[in-house]
């Protein structure tokens, strides 16, 4: 059964969808992909700077449903070929990676805070933990990962 034959069942779309629309506003991202960890990365035609959104679960409570998302920002780390002179930046643009995809991310959060996302119904439950990684997938990449709770309206009404 499709989201348009049963009207009320599109929460888990519109919110995949709005989270990927807001994250491919951001001039940092040029890619949004969605499902299972195992999947990021895999496309070798995936354009860096990449996002990736995981719906972990779901909680119903009644008027509003609780969704557990990981969000992941990366890029490709470029390693120098040249001598390390800064033993503290090292010989790559890792740490430039790691600062922009924060911001990407603190943006996004932002908007769920109290931009666009929270006006139009996508609400942040409690505090976010960021986690930084390198070197997760294929590709030599860095970035983060946002794990929150997302509180929307349960739109499926038992009349």
């Amino acid at each position: 059964m499709s989201a348009i034959e049963h009207r009320g069942a599109y929460a888990y779309y519109d919110v995949l969808e709005k989270l990927k629309n807001n994250l491919l506003s951001d001039v940092n991202i040029n890619t949004v992909t969605e499902g299972d960890i195992t999947q990021v990365n895999l496309n070798k035609q995936d354009i860096f700077p990449l996002s990736h959104i995981m719906v972990n679960s779901v909680a119903e409570n009644g008027q509003v449903m609780t969704f557990n998302v990981s969000v992941m920002a990366m890029d490709i780390v470029d390693v120098s070929k040249a001598k390390t002179v800064d033993i503290f930046r090292g010989n790559d643009n890792e740490q430039d990676v790691l600062n922009t995809q924060l911001a990407v991310l603190n943006k996004f959060l932002q908007q769920l805070r109290k931009g666009n996302l929270h006006f139009d119904g996508y609400h942040l439950e409690s505090s976010v933990n960021l986690e930084p990684f390198r070197d997760r997938f294929e590709n030599q990449v860095a970035g983060w990962v946002a794990t929150f709770s997302l509180v929307v309206m349960n739109n499926i009404d038992a009349c």
